[in-house]
């Protein structure tokens, strides 16, 4: 199926009207100008949160990720998938 654009009329191109698309004041409605916004918000009980979780994480075991590293660089890591699975599992139900 071949689809030729440039038949289209603009009556039939879909346009979303939201809320992320402003008109500026003085132009016609042919000419209408869009433009896009965002806001961030950082209101002090977030930062607080993401704060506290942040320094709630457990230290890295550099010298585990340094062997785990090395045995999979130089194919020695085995994977055993019982203790995946009951890994998986036990840590679900946590």
């Amino acid at each position: 199926m071949k689809v030729d654009l440039t038949s289209l009329v603009a009556s039939q191109i879909p346009v979303d009207r939201g809320a992320n698309k402003v008109s500026s004041g003085s132009v016609s409605g042919a000419q209408l100008s869009t433009e896009d916004r965002i806001s961030f918000h950082s209101g002090t009980l977030s930062v607080q949160s993401l704060t506290s979780q942040a320094m709630s994480t457990p230290p890295i075991r550099q010298d585990k990720v340094d062997e785990l590293s090395s045995s999979v660089a130089n194919g020695t890591y085995k994977t055993d998938a019982g203790s995946i699975a009951s890994g998986m599992i036990e840590h679900d139900q946590h």
